[in-house]
Formats: structure tokens, C-alpha cells, sequence
């Protein structure tokens, strides 16, 4: 009996000890936020870094393996394929990218403007703390790196960011926010880190450090300041912030921008937003303050750009997924038909297929006339109204109904995913 509950002691006290081990966090100064970000991608941190001990544990290993198997792939199948396609088509770029309704996606705005000095980007999720790796344990490391992979599964995987998933990896992992998703992508794209702050927007358009407190802060966000390998020093903004008529009017978000002058800007995997005129109002300064807009079609219309602006195609506009059915654009059909595009061997947005997908490159050109619209039709205007979302944001169908097959085929999909409504999908509600 005595030798029983001397080996149960014993056993009790392994696994005390195990269970103290798991929960030890690192003592001494918080990580850098560049060790801080090669951690984060599964790269080896400084030698002196107090998060470096944690690369010898065998999750750390696991995940570094895993991060370099999904972006070998990646850059396989998409990022060595977008460098290329830039350097032959994109020839002026700007110091500045305006890249509205982006989420945390640094990813797709470095690859396809390698060289601006200034990103600005805005979406609705809110950019979190910057992630102190000292204060994790060992156990708590390996579940915050396994929710890490998955919040960046579907955009490595199909080019975007599944909001209504982001939104609850964002806010109830062990990390929150945008920050370190952004912090991932610098790093895996040969970024060094010099500095990461966080911020408040004041409806003036200036920001202030988020540790002054400011009263009435319309927006948060977060600084990140940059560089290649080589080269300057580069500065991502990222705003936590409405751009819907109804926010971005009184935000400031607009007068901070006007601080840069005009810019290239970028649009992807919008969902439709920019069609509806509650977002007419980000949509027209786009317009106004954009020397060339790269979008794919769930970005502006392209009937706004009938007039001034010179269109380049690229690759295959076949409309939008089914979920956004009533945003055919039968004009876009036009711009892309009759050989007029130019292959992509890429997929991009919704249509992540290579063989799918569309980007159109509208060049502002004041000479130009890149289409005629044709004059008012009562009729037409009323079949357009009935593809608009109505008072709900439910998508109406239009009168001309498809075959019936497909009408099942699309309600089966409309039942299955239980979201019927893009806006609210996204993260708007009109």
C-alpha cells in the first residue's frame, strides 16, 4: 500500500510539473515586432530574441513546415504568376495605394503593387493588440498558431477573405484583430518590421497614438512601418472603419486620404458594395482621386468609367458567383468580349479559377471615351431596380426569369448557406 501511494505521489508530481511547464511564459522584454512577425510565418526569429527558445519546441517546428509547404504552393499557383503579370502590364505605378474593403489583406496588395511607399487600407474589422508572444504560455502557443493557419486558409487558398469567418477568428482567438495576420504577411513577403502602433482617427482626418485617449475617436487603426530587404522605409495604414455613406462622411477616413494626393487603387473581392448607391460616396472619391483603378467585378461599376478613363481588360468575365446574381453587368460583357481581354494564368476573387477569373485596369485618361451608355430606357431601369437589393438588402430577381433548373439550383444554394443577403454576409447592412 505505502509503495501504491508513493508511485501515485510521484506520478502526481510529473504532472504538476508538466502542467507548469505548459503554463511557463517567457520572462524579460516583449519580442520585436519583426521577431514578433517571423514567428508569426514560420520563420526563424533573431538569435537573441527572447521568443527564440519557443523554435525548438516541436509545434513551432510543425507550424514552420506547415507555413512553407501552403506558401510554396501559393507562390507556385499565384504570387510568382501576379509578378510577372505586373511587370509587363504595369508600367507608371504610384508612390501611394488606396485599397478600400481590403481586411487584413497585405498579401494581395504587395504582390500586385511591389512598389508603393504608402499603403492605405480599410475594412471593418478592428486591428487588435500587438501580439506580445512573451506572455503566451507553451500551452497556449500551438492553438494560437493552429487559429493563425486557419484565419488565412481561404485567402491562401482562393485569393479572399471569408468576412463572416473572419470576423469570428478576429475576435475570439487567443490573438485578435488584424494585426497579426498583416505582421504574417509582411514577413512571409521578405518584409523587415521597424515599428507597429496603434492609433485613433479623429472626423478631422488627423490621428493620434491610441494611448492619448483622444475624445471622439471615429476609427481605429494601426501603423506599421516597413521596408524590403533592401530599400527605404515604407508605411502601412490600416483603418477599422464604416465606408458606407453613412459612416465614411463623418469618419475623417476621407481627409486623412486627401493628405496624399491621388493614388492607385485596388479592389478585390468587395462583394458587390460599390453597386449600390449607399456606398456612392466612397465609390465617387475612388474615382475622383484614383490615377488607374485595378479591380475585379465586384469593385465599381463599369459603367462609371464610360467616360475619361482607358480600359484594359484581363482575363474572363463569365458573372458573379450565385450568391450575387443580380450583379451582371452586361456591359463588363462587352468590354471583355470579342478577343478584347488579355489571358491571366491566375485566379483572382470570387472566380478564383484561373479560367474564371477577371481584373480590369481603368487608366484615367480625360481624351477618352471607353464606352457609349446607352440612353434612358424606363424599362430597362425598372428590370435593373428588381436586380437591386430592396429595403432588406434581399437581392431581387429580375422578371425574366432564368430556366427553371437553374432557379432550383440557385435556391438549394440560397437554403444551404442560410445567407441570402451579401450585405449582411460582408458586414453592411444598407
Amino acid at each position: 500500500m505505502a509503495k501504491t501511494r508513493l508511485i501515485a505521489t510521484i506520478v502526481g508530481a510529473l504532472v504538476a510539473a508538466l502542467t507548469l511547464a505548459s503554463n511557463v511564459t517567457l520572462a524579460g522584454p516583449s519580442a520585436s515586432a519583426d521577431d514578433t512577425a517571423r514567428f508569426l510565418a514560420g520563420i526563424q526569429p533573431s538569435a537573441g530574441s527572447p521568443i527564440a527558445a519557443y523554435t525548438n519546441d516541436a509545434f513551432w517546428k510543425q507550424h514552420a513546415r506547415s507555413f512553407d509547404d501552403s506558401w510554396n504552393g501559393l507562390e507556385r499557383r499565384q504570387l510568382s504568376k501576379i509578378r510577372s503579370f505586373v511587370s509587363k502590364n504595369f508600367t507608371t505605378p504610384q508612390p501611394v495605394l488606396f485599397y478600400f474593403f481590403s481586411g487584413p489583406d497585405f498579401l494581395y496588395a504587395d504582390a500586385f503593387f511591389p512598389s508603393a511607399d504608402t499603403y492605405i487600407m480599410a475594412g471593418l474589422e478592428p486591428p487588435g493588440p500587438v501580439p506580445d508572444l512573451g506572455k503566451f504560455s507553451r500551452g497556449e502557443l500551438p492553438g494560437a498558431l493552429r487559429e493563425l493557419r486557419a484565419s488565412l486558409n481561404s485567402v491562401m487558398s482562393y485569393s479572399f477573405f471569408q468576412t463572416k469567418f473572419m470576423r469570428i477568428d478576429f475576435s475570439h482567438g487567443r490573438m485578435t484583430g488584424t494585426l497579426p495576420v498583416l505582421m504574417t504577411f509582411l514577413a512571409r513577403s521578405g518584409k523587415t518590421i521597424y515599428d507597429v502602433s496603434l492609433f485613433d482617427l479623429q472626423s478631422d482626418g488627423t490621428i493620434h497614438p491610441a494611448e492619448e485617449k483622444i475624445p471622439n475617436a471615429t476609427a481605429k487603426g494601426a501603423k506599421i512601418v516597413f521596408s524590403d530587404n533592401v530599400g527605404k522605409k515604407r508605411t502601412l495604414y490600416y483603418f477599422s472603419t464604416d465606408l458606407s455613406d453613412g459612416g465614411i462622411n463623418t469618419s475623417g477616413f476621407m481627409q486623412f486620404c486627401d493628405t496624399f494626393g491621388h493614388a492607385d487603387s485596388f479592389i478585390k473581392s468587395a462583394s458587390y458594395l460599390m453597386h449600390s448607391d449607399k456606398f456612392s460616396t466612397v465609390r465617387d472619391y475612388l474615382l475622383k482621386h484614383s490615377d488607374s483603378i485595378l479591380e475585379d467585378d465586384s469593385g465599381i461599376p463599369v459603367r462609371h468609367f464610360a467616360q475619361g478613363w482607358r480600359l484594359h481588360p484581363y482575363g474572363r468575365y463569365v458573372g458573379p458567383i450565385a450568391l450575387f446574381a443580380g450583379q451582371r453587368q452586361s456591359q463588363l460583357s462587352e468590354v471583355f468580349g470579342k478577343g478584347r481581354a488579355v489571358p491571366i494564368d491566375f485566379g483572382i476573387g470570387y472566380r478564383w479559377r484561373p479560367m474564371e477569373s477577371n481584373l480590369l485596369l481603368a487608366v484615367k485618361d480625360s481624351t477618352v471615351t471607353a464606352m457609349e451608355i446607352p440612353p434612358a430606357n424606363p424599362a430597362a431601369d425598372v428590370s435593373e431596380r428588381k436586380t437591386r437589393a430592396d429595403t432588406r438588402g434581399n437581392i431581387k430577381e429580375a422578371k425574366a426569369d432564368p430556366p427553371r433548373r437553374r432557379v432550383r439550383s440557385y435556391q438549394r444554394h440560397r437554403e444551404q448557406t442560410s445567407v441570402y443577403n451579401p450585405y449582411k454576409m460582408f458586414g453592411y447592412t444598407p
